[in-house]
């Protein structure tokens, strides 16, 4: 019984993750409820796991210190609020030293996401794009904005095998 809600409790972290990207590609937005879900959740799984409190602080500093880069990402224009939100609640769940995977892959999403959407911007799928959805044609929108949840969710999908919690659950099976 213990072992099914911690699952439950761990698989918060990819659900949110998820649903911010998909919410950012649709709409440009990632509600600020998904990132306190994100934080909850993590609050919730480090107790229901028995997290050491030192790998705790740890994570929350870790937390700490990607609020302060995504907002500085913020204030350059870089990315957008929510995305500075979720990078940050993702960097709390994830710690050390998942997290450095965490920043190198969102890195990498985010290149090819820029160039994916150059290449859905270019003269030659521009007017394809209006068969589709209607966010389809936002997302082709000439010096329009770039979904970077899908980015983040990416990074923080591909180093949560490695965060404090997973390898915790992992341990315990």
């Amino acid at each position: 019984m213990l072992q099914t809600l911690q699952t439950l409790l761990l698989s918060v972290f990819p659900a949110m993750v998820i649903l911010g990207g998909l919410k950012d590609v649709t709409s440009f937005t990632i509600p600020n409820w998904i990132s306190a879900v994100l934080i909850v959740g993590f609050g919730l799984a480090a107790i229901a796991l028995g997290l050491p409190w030192q790998t705790a602080l740890t994570c929350l500093g870790v937390g700490v210190a990607g609020l302060l880069i995504a907002m500085g990402m913020f204030a350059m224009g870089w990315i957008g609020g929510g995305d500075a939100k979720m990078f940050a609640a993702a960097a709390l769940w994830l710690g050390w030293p998942a997290s450095i995977n965490f920043v190198l892959v969102t890195g990498l999403a985010g290149g090819a996401l820029a160039v994916s959407l150059l290449g859905l911007r270019s003269v030659w799928l521009r007017p394809l794009t209006v068969r589709g959805p209607d966010w389809v044609g936002r997302l082709a929108k000439p010096g329009g904005d770039a979904p970077y949840g899908v980015a983040i969710a990416i990074g923080a999908l591909a180093a949560f095998p490695e965060s404090p919690l997973a390898l915790l659950l992992a341990a315990g099976i």
